[in-house]
């Protein structure tokens, strides 16, 4: 397997690439600044410097890749949204159809509002939506791709060790979710890779 990862040097990016390593999986990513990882990861992955609004970047480092991964976030603007399309065109070019992405407990369904995602209803406690309106552009984008995608959907997210225990339901945060681990959530991510388990669907996961 050769794996696309986006955002590999972010919180939960460096513990999926780091696993992706431990298990002998080719990694090419996509890296804005390769100086955010040591020498020994740079050594053992092939890279692209560049970033996603990039189409040259984002086309060069899918090259021969069977699964992509994405832990971009907004970026504290649109990032995601306008990344979107040309990840879903570039993998289209390059014949992958596997995405697995991280998202945010945001764009699940509300429990308390059903018709409602989470942002939307009087479930979520966040007061600004914007970084959830932008994940929920990407997960529409992603609907309407015809891709084989999972969004993995942590709620409160505290830097943390992976202890692979913890709890996933499509669709909606499992009931009581306060919060998940940056590594936990690069587990369930990673599993996934190896399943067929939640194509074309939302992953709520927290302990």
């Amino acid at each position: 397997m050769r794996l696309c990862v986006l955002g590999s040097t972010g919180r939960v990016g460096q513990y999926f690439t780091k696993m992706a390593l431990q298990d002998e999986i080719n990694v090419s990513a996509l890296l804005r600044n390769p100086e955010k990882f040591s020498h020994s990861i740079l050594n053992q992955i092939s890279f692209t410097k560049g970033d996603v609004l990039s189409k040259e970047s984002v086309a060069k480092v899918m090259v021969d890749c069977d699964v992509v991964f994405s832990a971009l976030s907004t970026d504290g603007g649109s990032v995601l949204s306008e990344g979107m399309p040309i990840i879903i065109e570039a993998m289209k070019k390059e014949g992958i159809s596997r995405i697995i992405t991280i998202g945010t407990a945001g764009i699940l369904q509300s429990r308390i509002e059903p018709h409602l995602l989470r942002y939307q209803s009087s479930e979520s406690k966040r007061k600004l939506t914007r970084a959830a309106e932008d994940h929920h552009k990407a997960y529409t984008q992603l609907q309407e791709s015809g891709l084989n995608w999972t969004i993995v959907c942590p709620t409160y997210l505290p830097d943390g060790e992976p202890t692979g225990t913890y709890r996933t339901e499509k669709d909606v945060l499992p009931i009581d979710g306060s919060r998940i681990s940056t590594g936990d959530t690069a587990h369930f991510a990673f599993s996934l890779l190896k399943k067929h388990d939640f194509l074309q669907s939302r992953v709520g996961i927290a302990y």
